[in-house]
């Protein structure tokens, strides 16, 4: 079974694991909690825009509730990212009791480091979608396009470099990151996919979370496994 397959399947084998399963509602939880967050939030901000009275009011509550839910949608992916933070080292923990028990213990770059690195990620992700947000409303089509590829590369970036910070370096991880190259952008795509599918999106900071740990042991140079 080749590295990106295993990746993507073994997280699904996990589901009946207690250690897996109790990350992976919580994630799920937090997730639609923030999205109904970001709805109401986004919603409350177009209502104090275009707010107004009579049949204009009408009609700016749906063009508010409209911008509202794509406000919502572009934000989901930090918002996944945001989540699967919480649960990376549960997430990694429970992947690496059961499927690669011989590993030593973690030990990667420090809280510090990876705090610095995270929000570093995070401000970059940010700024990407909201560039690609404000590009997809002042010109409707170039979401189509600018969404999968922002989610993509949010998710594969983001996942992979957040399971390989228990294991090594900042640097090293981004390097390691680029050296596999497409597994990390396919596993990311398949992740910006499932973002779009409603109620199994929220699986994705866990199911996310665990495939890059396969992803991470089967492909680079830390707890290497025969395929």
């Amino acid at each position: 079974m080749s590295a990106l397959l295993a990746s993507l399947l073994l997280p699904l084998r996990q589901l009946d694991d207690r250690a897996f399963l109790a990350p992976l509602l919580k994630g799920a939880l937090g997730a639609a909690l923030g999205c109904a967050a970001l709805i109401v939030l986004g919603g409350w901000g177009a209502e104090a825009l275009l707010g107004q009275t009579g049949w204009l009011g009408s009609y700016s509550g749906v063009l508010g509730g409209m911008l509202a839910l794509i406000v919502a949608v572009w934000l989901f992916v930090p918002l996944l990212l945001a989540v699967a933070s919480l649960f990376l080292d549960d997430v990694a923990s429970a992947v690496e009791a059961r499927f690669y028990p011989s590993l030593p213990p973690a030990r990667g770059a420090s809280l510090a480091a990876q705090g610095r690195a995270g929000l570093g990620l995070a401000a970059r992700v940010l700024l990407w979608t909201l560039l690609a947000l404000a590009a997809t409303l002042a010109v409707p089509p170039f979401g189509v396009v600018l969404f999968p590829v922002v989610a993509t590369v949010s998710l594969g970036q983001g996942l992979f470099e957040g399971v390989a910070w228990r294991r090594m370096g900042v640097a090293e991880a981004r390097a390691l990151r680029r050296r596999l190259g497409l597994p990390v952008y396919v596993l990311g795509g398949a992740l910006a996919a499932l973002a779009l599918v409603p109620v199994l999106n929220l699986l994705v900071p866990v199911l996310g979370a665990a495939a890059m740990t396969h992803l991470l042991h089967r492909s680079g140079p830390v707890g290497r496994v025969p395929a």
